[in-house]
């Protein structure tokens, strides 16, 4: 029988492609990598802010809590995502008033306790007395802010 040619360096790479493909390992595969560290801990951020239950799941119940009484469809949630994502909103104050937009109900009013509890609990955390000086600070009429 006659000994098998011997491996070209082309042959070679061939197999390690074939065997890269058929991990996943190539081509872009993993989300995580379509992104920075920065982007990635963005997201990250968001998704436990959403996540009210701390599950690990964007349920029904949780979107509810997080939108609060308005409504927010697709294209909202996009517009938000897509603005920051394309370095828009960089001024301060844009970013600022996004941010409350974003807690704003359809009439354009933030429950005071939605705000509250994002204040305290998500980010840099505010304390009890902060969100009082916060309060003392912005017109509150009948427990919302208007926006």
């Amino acid at each position: 029988m006659p000994d098998a040619p011997a491996s070209t360096p082309a042959a070679s790479k061939k197999k390690k492609d074939k065997k890269k493909a058929s991990k996943g390992g190539g081509g872009g595969s993993n989300v995580f990598d379509q992104f920075s560290q920065k982007q990635v801990a963005e997201f990250k951020e968001g998704f436990q802010f959403m996540d009210r239950d701390k599950d690990g799941i964007i349920g029904k119940s949780d979107i509810r809590e997080t939108a609060g009484p308005a409504a927010i469809n697709f294209t909202q949630l996009m517009n938000m995502f897509g603005i920051r994502q394309q370095g828009g909103a960089t001024d301060e104050d844009d970013v600022v008033v996004a941010a409350f937009q974003a807690f704003a109900d359809a009439d354009g009013k933030i429950e005071c306790d939605n705000i509250k509890t994002a204040l305290m609990t998500f980010g840099e955390k505010y304390t009890e007395k902060d969100v009082e000086n916060f309060f003392a600070l912005v017109p509150v009429e009948d427990g919302h802010i208007p926006v």
